[in-house]
């Protein structure tokens, strides 16, 4: 025993072994949560996959599409970004901007900008963002919405679309991208389209990776696409296509989007989940506040755009709301 004063310490005796173990872990548990934090964006944005995807992009005349343009951007910051301008028409009424997702690089997505360039009769601008395909830099949050940015304002300076309509088309973090810019660009922009895209990021984690639901305050990549979608004006039409299968992102994620998105158009009133028995097919009513939900009922997160009517739905609501 030991003494201080008149009062009696005992020895608090921890045995070497387990001293050592604790600290051991808690080094170990610190360097992984470092890690995390420092090392997110390596995660997040799978730039080098496939292999390869940094050094092959694939050209647009490889998929059928002769009438092309290679586009070199400089964002903001700088950075050069990479880009192709695929034509529809000598004179474009619209334009449609693609926003890519988190793997692989534009050249991946040219069998689907062919679909959208002839199911849609629209010109198809698409980039690859900073530390993807051909691009300079490296791939985060800030950079990216620089990058988006870059491309907006390429097509509303160009000569031959300055006047066209805009419309962004983003699948899964792609749709986080099309919802920031339009939010920060309403009066440019005409039509949105998102397919299986996220609340935000940190949102996401705890059903992507469960072991991590307690630390997503260390998420510094957020994408909050839950608040951004609120700026969206009911002027600017929004498509939410959604894979009924997904397995990354829960469909949830999507029905909560194109909810706060009426609710934001419709003072308020929040949209109502469809009774599964009622007639009609999808999670929530097609037509809302100038929001449209489409369901494809056997999609997962990455063959949605492959379904049945997928492309027939996209060109439907360019005609319909027409953009």
């Amino acid at each position: 025993m030991k003494y201080l004063g008149l009062v009696e310490i005992p020895y608090l005796w921890v045995p070497w072994g387990v001293e050592t173990l604790v600290n051991t872990i808690t080094v170990l548990a610190c360097t992984v949560l470092a890690g995390l934090y420092l090392h997110q964006d390596k995660l997040i944005y799978m730039a080098s996959m496939p292999p390869g995807s940094r050094t092959v992009v694939a050209t647009p005349d490889q998929s059928q599409m002769s009438r092309f343009e290679h586009v070199e951007l400089r964002a903001s910051d700088g950075v050069r970004i990479c880009g192709y301008w695929i034509r529809h028409s000598d004179k474009p009424k619209r334009v449609l901007l693609y926003l890519h997702a988190n793997a692989g690089n534009m050249g991946h997505r040219l069998p689907i900008a062919r679909a959208i360039l002839n199911k849609a009769g629209t010109d198809v601008f698409m980039l690859s963002y900073r530390g993807y395909g051909l691009s300079d830099g490296v791939a985060n949050e800030k950079g990216i919405k620089l990058d988006s940015q870059a491309a907006l304002d390429w097509i509303t300076e160009h000569k031959e679309l300055s006047n066209a309509k805009i419309i962004l088309y983003g699948q899964s973090i792609g749709g986080a991208v099309a919802i920031d810019l339009a939010s920060r660009n309403p009066t440019r922009i005409s039509a949105v389209i998102v397919e299986n895209t996220f609340l935000s990021l940190p949102k996401l984690i705890p059903t992507v990776m469960p072991y991590l639901k307690y630390f997503t305050f260390l998420c510094h990549q957020i994408w909050d696409s839950e608040n951004a979608v609120k700026l969206i004006p009911s002027s600017v039409p929004m498509l939410f296509l959604s894979g009924g299968k997904d397995e990354l992102i829960p469909q949830q994620h999507m029905v909560k989007l194109a909810q706060v998105a009426r609710a934001t158009r419709g003072k308020g009133k929040f949209a109502e989940l469809r009774d599964s028995k009622s007639s009609g097919s999808g999670i929530l009513a097609r037509d809302s506040d100038d929001v449209r939900w489409v369901e494809l009922p056997d999609g997962t997160h990455n063959d949605t755009c492959i379904q049945y009517g997928y492309f027939d739905e996209l060109a439907l609501f360019v005609r319909d709301f027409k953009v």
